[in-house]
Formats: structure tokens, C-alpha cells, sequence
């Protein structure tokens, strides 16, 4: 079998989620059935690397690289089944895809989540626009979906009316964090003065959608309680690690207007590296998203053993389980509980950390490669 594979998504300088999923999914579709050939289509200059031996298509087209460049090549020289793990159709190819053997090609897209319907002021509207679009046009036009999770396969059923029969959850691995020894640790924890001090970390978007500001008036009151119940102790730090997003969030304005701006450090976009070793350093994780189409972090901490806050809503409890300790995220309140109780409580923390360690065991990148697969041998038939 011939696999098309847009990679289009799989290299960006400074990655998310998607861009992650996108590179660890076709590295493991490519390990675990070299028997096919691939064909992964790519803007010039990607640098991320591919194992096993693949053919690699480099699409020049600047402008609609999509619906210009790539649906061109598609109808040069189609493949026997294109997947998208990271992106949307070409409109023409989805409207009147090419034909091989007189059978039109098959195509399957995994959607992750349409946030952009639960929070709209979180995108522009131009932006907000496209996503609405393209993720109807691959609901519509798609033979078959991948999703991330059981909350977005009933999202994309509810709003675009898509018959679960076309959908196959399957979820991804985690994403593994790069290896970072104590003096790694203590050296990015001297450079933004958290050495010597405990802190809760957040890692992600700073954007409507992630309830940046709840937690940010939660730690207030984690501050204020500090002060009276543990004035012996070293006062802990919120670190917020991420790049700005979509949206009205002042992070500086809302950290100065709650008087914590000695009390939460706001790092900006941050390397693997920096993550890695922020994340082990870390007491706790903090991720009180208001929706996620899956919720990667919360992974990435349980696996390096760090206890993790997270949301009661979307995909987070199907991710997190009884691992975490699930809060509702509109209501300050139990975040600055949990918040305080993860930070004071060292049984709780103890039992988070092995039942994060055991959850993570539960996602695995080699059975989500197997899955879709099998997705790619039931529509080539």
C-alpha cells in the first residue's frame, strides 16, 4: 500500500500539540508497517526527521499550500490513501478527489477538537472562520475520522451531525520529554530564580480557553493563606510557561493587579529542554484548561512523576482518570483548594505521583499507529 502522509505540520520551530502528534504519528505508522511505502509531502527546508526510509515531496507553493500545492501532487501521482494527522483536506480533493484504479482515493483526517465552537473570542475571526470551514469540509468530505477522544468524537457528532460509525477514537501516546540530569534541573531553575524554592508549573497557550485567569486569582488566594498558615515556609512560586495566545489575556496586567508579581514568574515560550527541566523540578502541574481536545500535558508531568491539577471537563477526565486531582475550573475556589492542597498535602502528592506514573502506561504510540492502520486498510479495501 502506498500511504500519502501530509507532514506539512510536523516541524514547526515552535511546536504544539498538533505538531507534535503529527511527527510522532507518522514516525510510528512508518516503524510499525515498513511492508507499505510512504509519501510524506512537506514544505521546503522541514528538518524533522523520519525513520524508516521514505520518499519525501517537497510542495514550493507559498500561498494555499493546501488546497494548491498538495492537491496538485495528489492528482500527479495519488497514493493509494492519504491521511491527515494535523491539518485539513484540500478542497478540491475533498469535493472531487482523484481517482486510482477507477476507485476514488480514500482519505482520512483526524480532527483533535473544535475548541473554537466552546470558546470563539479565543481565536480571531478570520482564523476562527477557516477552522470552522475546514473542519466541516473533513467532517463532510472525509471517508473516515480519527479522534483524540471520546469528547471530541461526541463534539464533532453533535455539531457537524458525522455517524460515530465514521469515527475511530484513538488515542495518541505521550509526548516524551527530553532528558534532563539534576545539574540541567538546577541550572534552568537558577536562571529564572526558582532555586532553592518550591513552585506549581503551567505549560501551554496563554489564552482564554486555558483559564489563565482563575488561576492566577486561585493563586492569590493561595498567597494570602500562605501568609497566615505557613509563614515559616518558603513561599511557592506559580510559573506560567508558554507562548501568548488568541485572546484577552493580559497575563502581566492580571499578575500586577492581584499584587503577585513577586509571587508568579511568566516565562514566555520556553524550549524542551527548559520544559523538561521545569517539569521535573515541579511540585505540582497545574492545567485547568476549560476544554481540550486531549490535554497532552497532563502526560508529559505524570510521566516524569510530578502530581498533577487538572479540569473536570472535556477530555481531561477521560485522559487524567483518578489520577490527577480534578477540579471544577470556573469556580476559583476549588482551584485554589486544590492548588493549596497539593502544595501542603505530601500523602496526596505521593499517591498522584504513582497513579500518574501508572496512567501513563495506558497510552502508547505504537497502539495508536496500529489502530489507524487498521482505519487505512478498511477504506483502501
Amino acid at each position: 500500500m502506498l500511504v500519502g502522509l501530509d507532514a506539512s505540520r510536523a516541524a514547526l520551530k515552535q511546536a504544539t500539540g498538533t505538531e507534535y502528534y503529527s511527527w510522532s504519528v507518522i514516525n510510528h505508522l512508518m516503524q510499525q508497517a515498513p511492508e507499505h511505502h510512504y509519501r510524506l509531502y512537506t514544505r521546503p527546508g522541514l528538518s524533522a526527521q523520519f525513520e524508516p526510509p521514505h520518499e519525501r515531496v517537497e510542495i514550493a507553493t507559498r500561498r494555499l499550500w493546501t488546497h494548491i500545492g498538495l492537491d496538485g501532487e495528489l492528482r500527479r501521482r495519488p497514493p493509494d490513501v492519504l491521511f491527515i494527522p494535523a491539518h485539513t483536506l484540500p478542497i478540491p480533493c475533498a469535493i472531487a478527489p482523484p481517482r486510482l484504479r477507477n476507485k476514488p482515493l480514500p482519505r482520512i483526517v483526524t480532527l483533535h477538537d473544535v475548541g473554537y465552537r466552546h470558546f470563539p473570542d479565543a481565536h480571531p475571526l478570520r482564523q476562527r472562520l477557516y477552522l470552522e470551514f475546514s473542519t466541516w469540509l473533513s467532517a463532510k468530505f472525509a471517508d473516515h475520522l480519527i479522534v483524540d477522544s471520546i469528547a471530541t468524537r461526541d463534539d464533532v457528532a453533535h455539531i457537524y451531525g458525522v455517524p460515530p460509525s465514521k469515527m475511530t477514537v484513538v488515542y495518541p501516546g505521550p509526548l516524551p520529554l527530553l532528558t534532563a540530569n539534576e545539574r540541567g534541573i538546577v541550572a534552568v531553575q537558577r536562571k529564572w530564580g526558582l532555586d532553592n524554592r518550591p513552585y506549581v508549573l503551567y505549560v501551554g497557550t496563554l489564552q482564554p480557553r486555558k483559564n489563565i485567569a482563575r488561576l492566577i486569582e486561585a493563586w492569590r488566594e493561595v498567597c494570602q493563606r500562605w501568609a497566615t498558615d505557613a509563614p515559616e515556609s518558603a513561599s511557592p512560586m506559580l510559573v506560567l510557561a508558554g507562548k501568548a495566545g488568541w485572546g484577552k489575556v493580559d497575563v502581566a496586567s492580571l499578575v500586577a493587579r492581584h499584587g503577585l508579581v513577586d509571587r508568579v514568574l511568566v516565562t514566555g515560550y520556553v524550549s524542551e529542554l527548559e520544559k523538561s527541566a521545569l517539569m521535573r523540578g515541579a511540585q505540582a502541574f497545574a492545567f485547568p484548561s476549560l476544554y481540550e481536545g486531549f490535554g497532552f500535558p497532563v502526560l508529559e508531568a505524570q510521566s516524569v512523576g510530578v502530581p498533577v491539577l487538572c479540569s473536570g471537563t472535556s477530555s481531561l477526565v477521560e485522559v487524567a482518570g483518578d489520577s490527577a486531582l480534578i477540579v471544577d475550573p470556573r469556580s476559583v475556589a476549588a482551584i485554589g483548594q486544590g492548588l493549596w492542597r497539593l502544595l501542603t498535602d505530601a500523602p496526596t502528592r505521593a499517591r498522584l505521583r504513582e497513579a500518574g506514573l501508572r496512567n501513563v502506561r495506558r497510552f502508547d504510540w505504537q497502539a495508536c499507529a496500529r489502530q489507524i492502520l487498521g482505519v487505512m486498510a478498511g477504506v483502501w479495501q
